[in-house]
């Protein structure tokens, strides 16, 4: 590879995202291809505070103020993380990006086009795959887990959540791939992807 690119994996929680992600860094990094595994919410200051006092509080906060404090999180990510990585011509896997802020805070009821216009910062990704499974498969794959937060337990938003999720499919912003399929096969349909985008002559 003789250019960084950036790949954003999205979907709603148990989805299989953060697994995803960190196969297509370790494909990547076998064939010596640099490659860097990041996530949102940061390690920054602000993705620490989003972390303990939003993401893990009994009541969330005006789905305004998430949606300001997600974009300073990301401004910090793009500049300290992104950014410099490519420039280093590094493939930069991203587990979420400003699509979760337009899905999460857009069901809470802030407006999307205004998540849209405060995240216009952020460089488009070269490539931006949406795993999809049903709410109802989300809770129970987290149930599993004992790892269900109180709003995650909730189908109506979780239902908007996917709904703005598969209208950025609609418009051309996101990839969809099944995520009820095997996990296997959604790696493997997810690095089809990474595959096309890298070596569009069919290299490898």
């Amino acid at each position: 590879m003789d250019k960084g690119c950036l790949i954003a994996i999205e979907g709603i929680d148990g989805s299989g995202k953060t697994t995803i992600a960190k196969k297509i860094v370790e494909w990547l990094n076998e064939r010596n291809i640099k490659a860097l595994y990041t996530s949102e919410p940061t390690r920054s200051p602000i993705g620490l505070l989003i972390k303990d006092k939003i993401i893990s509080a009994e009541k969330r906060q005006d789905s305004r103020i998430e949606a300001l404090l997600f974009a300073a999180d990301r401004l910090w990510h793009v500049i300290n993380e992104i950014l410099p990585s490519l420039s280093k011509n590094i493939i930069v896997v991203t587990d979420r990006y400003y699509f979760s802020s337009i899905a999460y805070q857009g069901a809470l009821g802030a407006p999307i086009s205004w998540i849209k216009e405060l995240n216009k910062f952020a460089p488009k990704p070269d490539l931006s795959i949406y795993i999809d499974i049903t709410p109802e498969e989300a809770i129970r794959r987290k149930s599993k887990q004992g790892d269900v937060k109180k709003l995650f337990e909730n189908i109506k938003y979780l239902s908007k959540v996917r709904e703005i999720y598969l209208n950025m499919v609609r418009n051309g912003e996101l990839t969809l791939i099944n995520g009820m399929e095997p996990l296997e096969k959604v790696i493997d349909e997810a690095l089809a992807l990474v595959k096309k985008l890298l070596f569009p002559r069919g290299s490898s």
